[in-house]
């Protein structure tokens, strides 16, 4: 058979498999040969994965209103990695004009395991002629179709943001990789799934990773949205390929019911650890209470402000009543006149009992003393300074600290995804004797962002405030403890 017919019938052999990506796995690599001789195939974990795209695809589940959404969350060592690359492949290997989008949660994640992984699974396969390979894409060797039959390695950036909302290949089909997903910030899946909306396209979102995170839309797809998404979870210990000696010296080190082996191990979320401050059935279920306001009404009514310190960060300013909270305010403003401005103005429309403004680094000295010109009374608060109550490290530990009894004990949340987010990444260690709270930078690391929301509301947990009399004069019980209150105490 002539070279010209050799390459048509793999055309039409490979054209056939666009519903099954299990029987293109199989074909596509010379299986128990050369660098395969130890393999026969995909193993089962990776077999299923696959035959549940093959399955949807052929069912006509995606149809043209739905993509086909699959989550799985793993131990380490499961080949994640070439799953991802003969989704890939498969992908742009049977159907032309494909698109797509790889990701990961670092760009050092995205060259060096993922991309690096799908080079040496390019090189090994059937079709690799059909395709270049570069640094950052994969794209057919015809210049007509280069820039139309392609899939891209892009690393996300929350600022940055257009080549997921560009996600659009209407008549054909888009693919969309989410390696270690956990770690993606939520900006980059509302985009995506906002863009991942055009009729008569096959669109296929697969997203990976170790479970690292009990929060993020990585979290809710196991969540929340599991009606949205075909989710697995997987054990490395019941895969083939993964080291069986090394899995166990963890599960006897830390324990079988440890985060370290729920999440390196068995594929499992972390729980609510020893040190969370707040669980998130606690944050969800204070979100989804009915407001209580009717029967706290005759409670103090207090504010809460947190000063913007970078510009990243936003000024909050959130408002409580007895066992009520309203959604918190975020500010982009750089100048403190016009941020104490806009406290007056809430000062004013809600009656406020009391002010507590956080003064940490005097970022928030010139608010403190703007309300003071006007003739308000704002309570400034060192973060750092002592705690009425001994058992806190800290001013700032022992206002989160009744912020969660609060929450515990029947206080009704807004429905704010950033604020649970901010409370459940919110850790505590102990400093000697006393709880001692993580670092803003410590919450900042985890979720992207500082927890301006979180802070504002902890504030309204500064003193304890009674309501001002019928007379208009105010009674305070905070007044007492500031005449003792000095946030510069030596220890």
């Amino acid at each position: 058979m002539s070279s010209e017919n050799l390459e048509l019938e793999l055309i039409n052999t490979i054209g056939a498999l666009d519903h099954d990506p299990l029987e293109f796995v199989y074909y596509a690599f010379n299986w128990g040969v050369g660098e395969l001789s130890a393999f026969d195939g995909p193993d089962e974990w990776q077999v299923q994965t696959l035959t549940e795209i093959g399955d949807q695809l052929k069912a006509g589940e995606i149809s043209t209103q739905e993509a086909i959404q699959i989550a799985v969350a793993s131990g380490h060592g499961i080949g994640k990695s070439a799953l991802v690359s003969w989704i890939i492949l498969w992908a742009i290997s049977t159907k032309s004009d494909t698109k797509g989008v790889v990701t990961a949660n670092t760009e050092n994640q995205l060259k060096t395991k993922t991309w690096a992984e799908l080079a040496k699974w390019y090189r090994l396969c059937i079709t690799r002629d059909w395709f270049k390979f570069t640094a950052t894409a994969i794209f057919s060797v015809d210049v007509e179709h280069e820039k139309t039959w392609r899939i891209d390695m892009v690393a996300w950036s929350e600022r940055n943001t257009e080549a997921f909302a560009g996600l659009h290949n209407k008549g054909s089909r888009v693919l969309l990789i989410f390696d270690e997903a956990s770690a993606i910030h939520d900006m980059i899946w509302e985009v995506s799934e906002g863009a991942l909306t055009d009729s008569d396209t096959e669109i296929i979102w697969c997203c990976f990773g170790n479970p690292t995170q009990n929060i993020g839309r990585f979290r809710e797809c196991f969540g929340k949205f599991k009606h949205r998404w075909i989710t697995r979870q997987i054990d490395s210990r019941t895969v083939k390929m993964t080291n069986k000696t090394q899995l166990q010296k963890w599960v006897d080190d830390y324990g079988e019911d440890s985060d370290f082996v729920r999440v390196r191990v068995r594929g499992a979320f972390p729980s609510a650890s020893s040190n969370a401050l707040f669980g998130l059935d606690d944050v969800e279920a204070s979100m989804a209470r009915v407001d209580p306001i009717g029967s706290q009404s005759h409670a103090a009514i207090i504010l809460g402000v947190d000063v913007a310190r970078q510009g990243d960060d936003s000024s909050a300013i959130a408002r409580r009543q007895g066992m009520a909270s309203w959604p918190i305010r975020l500010m982009k403003i750089p100048d403190t006149m016009l941020v104490a401005s806009q406290v007056s103005q809430d000062i004013n429309t809600h009656n406020a009992d009391a002010c507590f403004v956080d003064e940490t680094g005097g970022y928030g000295a010139g608010v403190v003393d703007a309300l003071r010109q006007i003739g308000k009374d704002p309570i400034g608060v060192q973060f750092g300074g002592v705690a009425l109550d001994n058992r806190y490290f800290n001013k700032r530990s022992e206002m989160y600290f009744e912020l969660s009894k609060w929450i515990k004990s029947g206080g009704n949340l807004a429905d704010d995804k950033e604020l649970k987010e901010e409370l459940c990444a919110t850790t505590y260690t102990f400093q000697g004797d006393k709880f001692r709270l993580c670092s803003k930078d410590d919450i900042k690391a985890v979720i992207g962002r500082s927890p301006d929301k979180a802070d504002a509301l902890a504030l309204t947990f500064a003193f304890p405030v009674s309501p001002k009399n019928p007379f208009g004069n105010s009674h305070n019980s905070r007044a007492e403890s500031m005449r003792t209150y000095d946030p510069y105490l030596k220890r």
